[in-house]
């Protein structure tokens, strides 16, 4: 898709306040949940054609046990992160002070480092037309000691300067990163590189969230030069301490990507990544849009998917269809949250997709904003406290939260 300070809501509990709350909400719902859980499992990768035997139930709620999740929001949720007018920094390259998050934050990435939750959000500032792709986006950061509650950076720590990229990111941004942390320790980014007459997957690397050394496009500007693509996640492996590290699957780093089809591409060193083809020479697809399900509009890849026993887990955004092939279950254009799981042997093979959405756009706060139809757009997701956190996007607007009681597959 297209001076700090912690700002403490008291109605809003941290994850220790979650947990009872959780066990309160199982207790009452638990037979609800297993129902509904078995009904958003695909218990096969494509719709089942007529004729075709259907999974029993055993099946599907074998199939359940790989999505994680549940996932709930807290008890009288707000956004987490929202626009700021008074953030001022010196932009490098007009040289002058822009509101650099005056309109909008949204779409987030995670990582847990040092025991607390750091999160680069894409921050929106008010010049350009008031449309969405139109204003300068930058990446800001923030750090929560309890994934609810944030301090904020007073300046962004990745954006457009006078470097190697700024062609490829002037004046559209930096946008819509994800996160992991690498096996030496440092960090790596994907985020999308918007000039407002094309698009990218951008990489860079840090030692510490703050200095950034951009790498350029994944693909490199070779064969792949002229290709638009965007949104990518590099599998990762869940380790102590809730730090999720890229791993290597048979030698080699796996990086999904992918708006409209997904795709996967590989890496020996999680900068320079070479998509998968097909015969054709051509990036090899490994999921579409379904017609009258949530993503009959497209899939598009969100966090970056995690290694489990049971494959690895892709939670991806999907987009309902505005025309007739639209779930009619959501309205027309929203974003909402799916799973897909792939072989750890063969990680192009897709093994199941949940054929609904596990979180959607249910809030005020989520429906409203510069994406009218709704969004809970997921681009951040770590392990913390035994639980897993959920950061996403809303109506292209702000930043929420939502938590898992357990991680199933770990």
């Amino acid at each position: 898709m297209f001076a700090s300070g912690i700002r403490v809501d008291p109605r809003l509990g941290g994850v220790k306040q979650w947990k009872g709350v959780l066990i309160k909400w199982a207790a009452m719902r638990w037979s609800v949940l297993c129902v509904a859980w078995f009904l958003i499992a695909a218990g096969a990768p494509n719709h089942a054609q007529r004729g075709e035997p259907q999974p029993t139930a055993s099946e599907r709620a074998r199939a359940a046990q790989w999505i994680l999740g549940p996932f709930s929001r807290p008890e009288d949720a707000r956004p987490v992160i929202t626009a700021r007018r008074e953030s001022v920094f010196s932009d490098p390259i007009l040289d002058k002070p822009v509101n650099w998050e005056a309109l909008h934050t949204f779409n987030p990435a995670a990582v847990v480092r040092n025991g607390k939750i750091y999160v680069l959000y894409r921050a929106e500032d008010d010049s350009g037309a008031m449309q969405i792709g139109m204003h300068t986006s930058r990446l800001g950061l923030a750090v929560s000691e309890d994934g609810v509650h944030f301090a904020r950076e007073a300046a962004p720590v990745f954006y457009p300067a006078k470097d190697s990229e700024q062609a490829r990111e002037w004046p559209g941004g930096t946008e819509d990163p994800r996160i992991v942390e690498s096996p030496d320790g440092g960090y790596v980014i994907t985020y999308t590189q918007w000039n407002r007459e094309t698009y990218r997957v951008g990489i860079a690397t840090s030692p510490d969230l703050h200095t950034w050394t951009k790498h350029g496009p994944a693909f490199g500007m070779g064969k792949w030069g002229g290709l638009k693509y965007k949104s990518a996640g590099i599998v990762t492996a869940c380790v102590m301490k809730g730090r999720c590290i890229a791993t290597r699957i048979d030698g080699h780093y796996r990086m999904y990507w992918g708006e409209g089809e997904i795709h996967l591409a590989t890496s020996d060193d999680l900068v320079h990544w070479t998509p998968v083809e097909d015969a054709n020479h051509q990036p090899k697809v490994l999921m579409r849009a379904r017609p009258r399900k949530f993503d009959s509009g497209l899939p598009e890849v969100g966090p970056p998917p995690v290694l489990t026993k049971d494959g690895i887990v892709l939670l991806y955004n999907g987009k309902n269809s505005a025309g007739a092939d639209l779930d009619p279950a959501l309205a027309g254009g929203t974003y909402s949250v799916g799973q897909a799981l792939f072989a750890v042997n063969d990680p192009a093979k897709l093994l199941a997709r949940t054929e609904k959405p596990f979180f959607q756009p249910k809030l005020a706060w989520e429906q409203s904003g510069q994406y009218a139809a709704g969004t809970t757009f997921a681009e951040g997701l770590v392990w913390f406290e035994d639980h897993w956190l959920l950061y996403y996007g809303c109506a292209d607007s702000r930043v929420g939260v939502a938590m898992s009681g357990s991680a199933p597959g770990r």
